[in-house]
């Protein structure tokens, strides 16, 4: 039986999307397409809600979530031609907001500043091919590392959020009051998002927030504000970058931390998701790379002038490829999808923040996975890394757990006597971390 959907010789489509040489056909893509947007669309809701900490207006970054969301994929759809979906990156939202906001008290202006900074540097690593050159030279344990203790830190943002976990004067924190409703509809929540996502529920993320957010309606802890209704204004974030502190070290230390979490997060979708999709060429490797990087690096800028955190590829484009995404086409469809959810501004303003909390928390189960693939063999290898997880969601601080990993491995590595192992770059970024420690 012939499908319908097919693509004709020669069509638009299939000329600029290459569908049929793809083995894919128009309906396949807009149902994988479909499926990516439904996977990850609760960053629209969560989004607002970690940059609101960071004092920026959750109204302006709803819109500008959106839009960057829209614009990138988009892109990346026609430029790279990948089923490949971008948005603010989680994690990345949750170090502008509390380790460049909160902790080393700059304003978010000039943390967007950061954040395009670090899209240039990024965008320069990808034209000039030196992309390999940073990740090869960075240990591979260090990088399970940063995402495992990033998965962390997300872990306490989300228990602090519901009052699951409270300050203590003694022990800095302890267990809150599981009786209070928002502690118990968040572990709900959470529960219904791993149960629902196991059972490979369609939007299963976005279910559970809503489902519990319905709850707390009768309940007061949640306001019903209507669906659909015009955009929020953009003008409170764009292009409000202030570059008044690129000169101080904190300033270059915050840049590279969010290109060296960009890097390889956004390498590692590449990766994974191209795998899933059969689209690495005989020798393992990704054909448009550069074409995907550039893509990358220009919705970390483009998300920064507009008042985002870093933009990024998303490894929930994975649900859209397991549904036969296989060409941009997929990739366009959720650009235009993330363009409608505009005007859905009611509904995401409705979702109290332990619903999002909720959905923070799962989102941490999966990036603290990295925990599993370290070199548990060679304690000069897990040590650091183990350091530099932990002390994330300690120091409450990204970069400073970025920080103490390298530190510590170069040092295990040079008494050892693994002096191969302790890399120049290793060296370098360990004495410059080294410096901001000593010099505040």
């Amino acid at each position: 039986m012939t499908d319908t959907a097919a693509p004709k010789a020669g069509s638009f489509l299939d000329r600029w999307f290459g569908l049929t040489a793809s083995g894919t056909t128009v309906r396949t893509e807009v149902v994988a397409g479909f499926t990516t947007f439904l996977t990850m669309v609760y960053i629209v809701i969560v989004n607002p809600t970690i940059l609101g900490n960071a004092g920026m207006d959750k109204g302006a970054v709803f819109v500008a979530t959106c839009l960057a969301a829209s614009v990138s994929t988009m892109v990346m759809a026609l430029y790279a031609n990948y089923p490949i979906a971008l948005a603010p990156g989680m994690g990345l939202n949750a170090f502008f907001a509390f380790t460049v906001v909160l902790t080393y008290k700059y304003s978010w202006q000039q943390g967007l500043a950061a954040v395009f900074c670090s899209g240039v540097l990024f965008f320069l690593l990808s034209v000039f091919r030196l992309r390999e050159f940073v990740i090869n030279a960075i240990p591979h344990n260090l990088k399970l590392a940063i995402s495992a203790g990033v998965g962390l830190f997300l872990g306490i943002i989300a228990l602090e959020q519901a009052k699951i976990v409270v300050a203590h004067p003694v022990t800095l924190v302890t267990l809150g009051d599981l009786r209070q409703p928002a502690a118990m509809l968040c572990i709900l929540g959470f529960v219904l998002i791993a149960a629902l996502n196991f059972r490979n529920i369609l939007g299963a993320t976005l279910l559970g927030m809503l489902a519990v957010t319905l709850i707390g309606l009768p309940l007061g802890l949640a306001t019903f504000g209507g669906v659909v209704s015009a955009p929020p204004s953009l003008a409170p974030t764009f292009l409000q970058l202030d570059f008044s502190a690129i000169h101080e070290s904190t300033f270059l230390i915050v840049v590279f931390s969010i290109l060296f979490i960009d890097v390889f997060d956004n390498a590692g979708t590449l990766i994974g998701v191209t795998h899933r999709a059969g689209l690495l060429d005989e020798e393992g490797k990704l054909p448009r790379m550069k074409h995907a990087l550039i893509s990358d690096s220009f919705a970390a800028m483009f998300g920064s002038l507009i008042g985002t955190s870093t933009t990024t590829s998303y490894i929930e484009s994975a649900s859209g490829v397991a549904a036969g995404g296989r060409t941009g086409l997929t990739a366009a469809v959720v650009s235009v999808l993330f363009l409608l959810a505009l005007f859905f501004a009611p509904l995401a303003g409705m979702v109290p923040a332990y619903a999002s909390a909720a959905a923070l928390l799962y989102v941490a189960c999966l990036m603290t996975r990295g925990l599993a693939e370290i070199s548990w063999d060679d304690v000069t290898e897990y040590a650091p890394a183990v350091v530099a997880a932990v002390a994330m969601p300690l120091t409450y601080s990204i970069a400073t757990g970025i920080g103490l990993g390298f530190i510590t491995y170069a040092l295990a590595k040079i008494i050892a006597g693994k002096f191969r192992e302790a890399t120049p770059t290793v060296i370098v970024l360990a004495l410059l971390f080294a410096v901001k420690f000593a010099f505040p």
